[in-house]
């Protein structure tokens, strides 16, 4: 059985000598940058290995899967072999599709050196996709690169290290406010940090130098937000609703990131309190990996009397949204949103 990979294990296993490409290959992720880069990776080494002609299809439920099929049976005009490129952006491939999947699987196991080599591509999977009868197929039969998210928590480092490629350095502080700028856009992190390359020599870079260069490009979302909030970091939660603000986000969506978040936690506090089983009911509630570790870390942070006054907090703001008044509250729901995150933030939190 074929084992998975990460984005770095196969540029990792791709540049080894005398490496033997898989007959398949399942790309899975929905940061475009670095997908977009581990499919790079992959053609340029089934070119080296001959592979020299690219059939791409977009397929989804209702597609055509027959004709998946007979790209693989067809013959080159002149002989070559070829990479047929399998973009299935929803991840649902439907019946029909994932029968025809498990049967490339079954090709690819009975055709270790095949003339078509098979590059699916996919967005990151839920677990039961990843349980599914043809994706389990089609990790078996080749290889399978789960591309994870760049976490807030990894970005300094991540910008750091791809500064290392093109033989630049700066310090832990000029990392930490570049991935400030950045954050939840790792494209336009990955075009600020080639500027820097173009501007500047190799070597220690200034951070005069980088606050002139790097635009502001973070992009927010809420669900960042509730990562925020969980994890104690009061800068960032205030920064992130300031950022949601500046970009029109709306404030019923925003309000539901949080004010639900606080709703399953209340509800969880609630049961550790009476000694229930908390590990069951965060899997009833689709709480998991990491989401999961930063509920744990707010559960364990605030104390359990806070949880309750904050889902009366997030009722009250839902009532400022709708235009209501309320006693004892800002009239700027936006201004109330932000104190309500930081009832949890701030409990224990870092600034």
């Amino acid at each position: 059985m074929a084992q998975p990979l990460d984005a770095d294990r196969l540029a990792e296993q791709l540049q080894r000598p005398g490496n033997r490409l898989a007959p398949l290959y399942a790309v899975s992720g929905d940061e475009p940058l670095l997908v977009t880069e581990a499919v790079d990776a992959l053609r340029a080494a089934a070119r080296n290995a001959g592979y020299t002609e690219r059939l791409s299809m977009v397929m989804d439920a209702r597609s055509d899967w027959s004709a998946v099929l007979a790209a693989t049976q067809s013959v080159s005009l002149f002989g070559d072999r070829r990479i047929l490129e399998i973009k299935i952006p929803t991840g649902k491939p439907g019946k029909a599709g994932a029968d025809t999947l498990t049967k490339l699987a079954e090709q690819a196991e009975k055709q270790a050196d095949a003339d078509t080599l098979v590059l699916i591509a996919l967005p990151r999977l839920d677990k039961a996709t990843r349980e599914s009868r043809w994706m389990q197929a089609l990790s078996r039969a080749g290889t399978a690169v789960d591309i994870a998210n760049v976490e807030r928590g990894r970005l300094p480092a991540w910008v750091g290290m791809r500064l290392a490629r093109q033989n630049q350095r700066a310090d832990s502080a000029t990392l930490q406010w570049m991935a400030d700028k950045v954050e939840g856009n790792l494209l336009a992190a990955h075009q600020e940090i080639q500027k820097l390359g173009l501007l500047y020599p190799e070597g220690q870079l200034a951070a005069e130098d980088v606050e002139r260069a790097v635009l502001n490009v973070a992009r927010y979302d809420v669900f960042g937000l509730r990562d925020a909030m969980l994890a104690g970091d009061i800068s960032r939660t205030i920064r992130m609703i300031d950022g949601l603000r500046a970009e029109g986000e709306a404030l019923p969506l925003v309000l539901w990131a949080v004010g639900e978040e606080i709703r399953l936690l209340a509800r969880i506090a609630e049961a550790r309190a009476l000694g229930q089983d908390v590990n069951g009911l965060m899997r009833r509630l689709r709480i998991f990996g990491a989401h999961e570790r930063l509920a744990l870390q707010a559960l364990n942070r605030v104390q359990p009397a806070v949880w309750p006054a904050a889902v009366q907090h997030a009722h009250e703001v839902d009532r400022l949204i709708k235009g209501l008044s309320v006693a004892g509250r800002l009239s700027d729901p936006w201004e109330e949103m932000t104190r309500l995150a930081l009832r949890v933030a701030a409990a224990g939190g870092r600034p």
